[in-house]
């Protein structure tokens, strides 16, 4: 159950900057869901704005990462951060974007293999090799 009112249509038509981003989401995405991340952060239209155009920056702008790739990271880092929502939304992203399920099997089978090699060298306390630092 969420823990704030996810705002119908007709509530964020009522708040000028909410409706606003609603816009902007559908017209970026080319479709008329708004999904209930956003409904959520309606309650708070400085924020949802902030967070829209901070996702719009790093997801939807052109740079060196393709699209898929952008959200096959944000699926990592979902994972590693146990946001199921996130997993969910992000998996769906993907698959739209052309994730075939090779590539999910691949990206669960690196996910699986960070998680206990990061585990394990937690918890050994491994010392970083002097070849990994970065020179100045």
């Amino acid at each position: 159950m969420a823990t704030v009112r996810l705002l119908t249509d007709s509530e964020v038509e009522a708040i000028p900057a909410a409706k606003a981003v609603f816009d902007d989401i559908r017209a970026t995405r080319k479709s008329d869901f708004v999904n209930n991340f956003w409904r959520a952060l309606a309650n708070d239209p400085a924020l949802l704005e902030r967070t829209w155009q901070e996702l719009k920056a790093v997801m939807v702008a052109d740079g060196a990462l393709d699209p898929l790739v952008r959200e096959m990271i944000y699926i990592a880092v979902s994972t590693a951060n146990g946001c199921t929502y996130c997993i969910h939304s992000h998996t769906a992203s993907a698959r739209a974007k052309g994730m075939t399920d090779a590539q999910h099997g691949e990206l669960l089978a690196v996910i699986g293999l960070a998680g206990k090699t990061n585990h394990l060298v937690t918890a050994m306390q491994v010392p970083v090799d002097a070849a990994f630092e970065v020179k100045s």
